[in-house]
């Protein structure tokens, strides 16, 4: 395939998905507002106010990073996963597979889709985090970088989730058991240096921890004592292992041939 014909494939899929979820905005891009919303008005004003400060700032200003990271990781993820298992349900994705599509152009599409989703709603939940607090920038190329970086990794994840379900059942599975538990453990309502060794210990073992204190430290300059160069590397690290062990899936028909 041509360069240009390449070009052309790629933003054709990578424009259905992002016509796609804004089509349906009111249940794409409504809920996690009204949501992370409601976090910053019980986390950050009702009970953060009794919290006092941590790490020397605020618990609103804290955790509202931690927030913004949330939703990236939890929509850029999402939007793959059940755009990718619905054109698998329709059958509507043996279009692409039986067209001169290359897998990796087929799968940067829908990456690039979750990515501008996870990002304007990362980028939304900010704007109404302003309404609560003010929020410095302490280096915008760190901030931009993880954020980024983690949105192509969790839209890989939810590519990967879409290729291995086989019901609408399962594509809910992996984002209620695990995705949700390791954010929540994150490093996003609290720090880990307020925890028992044993339990700060076992945290570091959670790759979102790293993400989120990479994005911390980008807005507040502040990170629960993780090296940011080293939790960039990391996240790159993964991104990469896991687009690989995409391709590697598509290229096997993994979820696909029947």
């Amino acid at each position: 395939m041509k360069p240009a014909d390449a070009w052309i494939a790629f933003l054709t899929i990578a424009h259905k998905e992002v016509r796609r979820f804004l089509r349906i905005w009111p249940q794409t891009l409504l809920p996690p507002a009204i949501t992370m919303v409601l976090y910053f008005v019980i986390f950050g004003s009702v009970i953060g106010s009794r919290i006092g400060e941590m790490g020397g700032f605020s618990y609103m200003e804290y955790v509202v990073p931690g927030l913004i990271m949330m939703s990236v990781i939890t929509n850029s993820y999402g939007n793959v996963a059940s755009s990718f298992y619905s054109n698998k349900f329709q059958r509507s994705v043996e279009e692409i597979l039986v067209s001169p599509v290359p897998d990796y152009l087929m799968l940067a599409g829908f990456v690039c889709g979750g990515v501008i989703r996870g990002l304007l709603v990362g980028f939304i939940v900010t704007c109404l985090s302003l309404i609560f607090t003010s929020l410095p920038m302490h280096n915008l190329g760190i901030t931009m970088l993880a954020v980024l970086m983690t949105a192509v990794l969790f839209s890989l994840g939810g590519f990967i989730n879409a290729l291995y379900a086989n019901s609408f059942d399962d594509v809910s599975i992996i984002p209620t058991f695990v995705l949700t538990p390791l954010t929540y453990l994150g490093g996003v309502f609290y720090s880990v240096n307020v925890l028992p060794e044993f339990w700060a210990g076992l945290s570091e073992l959670n790759p979102i921890l790293y993400m989120v204190n990479t994005f911390r430290y980008g807005i507040l300059g502040y990170s629960d004592g993780i090296p940011v160069v080293q939790a960039l590397l990391m996240i790159a690290f993964l991104t990469v292992v896991v687009f690989c062990f995409t391709l590697f899936l598509l290229r096997r028909g993994t979820g696909l041939r029947h």
